[in-house]
């Protein structure tokens, strides 16, 4: 028993120490706090700093988006390398079991190959089975370990297979089997949602370059109408202070605007283009750090 809290103890440090997602999501937060409010003093006028203040909202979401959207990203390939291997391991450990051997001999035996990044955690798990704990427990803590949804399901399924007794090689041969038909499930749909992500990238260019001929071509001749309109009131006699107005206030709002809108389509698509890859918003996060920074240098060329 000592053993097994041991065992438990250390498995549950190694985590804690690995995950760092939630440390980078604070951190992400604190820093965008900090940004966001230098933002709106400066919108309000309290501080000048050569910057516009949609320039420290989108730097804030960067800091949001950026370490913890990399971050979690690498974690998702990480467990997706790890469940590609468990049909192989799972297969292995059923055909040791149908020479005869228990299901704690055959995970040892099973162990001896290699798996990729699943090898160090099926190793350890024979490790534990030669200390003396029981073949289901040591699943368990493997299933804890690894963590991933796969995992956690085809582990339940061989520990009840275990306990209720019978034949558990047919149990892992179907539980490989349907782990294998999973991962190509998941697979198909990553590759036909990735043409969505890349229609989401597409638009976004045409976005930015829709804002570019506007700011080039259409914003000057706004402002070169409202001069000779200007001039021509000016010789008539008439009050210009309107379209002085125009030139002044009217168009840095509306280039105001433009990046405005930059942020906000950056932010939303680069989440949706996450969303319809993997399924989660956070694996959409880089995707939005990767477009706010293409709008953020896209408008500075502006």
């Amino acid at each position: 028993m000592a053993k097994k809290e041991e065992i438990l103890d250390i498995k549950e440090i190694t985590k804690r120490k690995q995950d760092h997602s939630k440390l980078l999501l604070y951190i992400g937060i604190t820093v965008a706090a900090i940004l966001f409010a230098i933002g709106a003093l400066d919108a309000i006028g309290g501080i000048s700093t050569g910057l516009l203040w949609i320039d420290y909202v989108a730097l804030g979401l960067m800091a949001i988006c950026g370490p913890y959207g990399f971050y979690q990203t690498r974690k998702y390939k990480r467990i997706k390398e790890i469940e590609s291997r468990l049909p192989d391991f799972l297969r292995d450990v059923a055909e040791a079991g149908r020479f005869g051997m228990t299901l704690a001999e055959a995970v040892k035996v099973a162990s001896r190959g290699r798996y990729g990044g699943l090898t160090p955690e099926i190793r350890r798990m024979a490790a534990q089975i030669d200390w003396g704990v029981p073949a289901a427990e040591a699943m368990r803590l493997f299933a804890e370990r690894v963590d991933t949804p796969l995992t956690n399901r085809m582990m339940s399924i061989i520990i009840k297979a275990n306990d209720a007794g019978g034949n558990v090689a047919d149990v892992l041969t179907m539980v490989a089997h349907d782990a294998r038909e999973v991962m190509l499930s998941e697979e198909e749909r990553k590759i036909s949602m990735a043409t969505y992500t890349v229609v989401i990238y597409v638009a976004f260019m045409v976005f930015i370059a829709t804002i570019f001929i506007l700011n080039s071509t259409f914003l000057p001749k706004m402002e070169e109408a409202g001069a000779s309109v200007a001039e021509g009131a000016e010789a008539a006699g008439i009050d210009t202070s309107s379209i002085a107005t125009i030139q002044v206030d009217v168009i840095p709002t509306i280039q105001l605007i433009f990046v405005v809108s930059v942020v906000i389509h950056a932010f939303g698509d680069g989440i949706l283009a996450g969303v319809l890859q993997d399924g989660k918003i956070a694996n959409g996060m880089r995707h939005s750090f990767i477009m706010l920074l293409i709008g953020l240098i896209g408008t500075r060329l502006l």
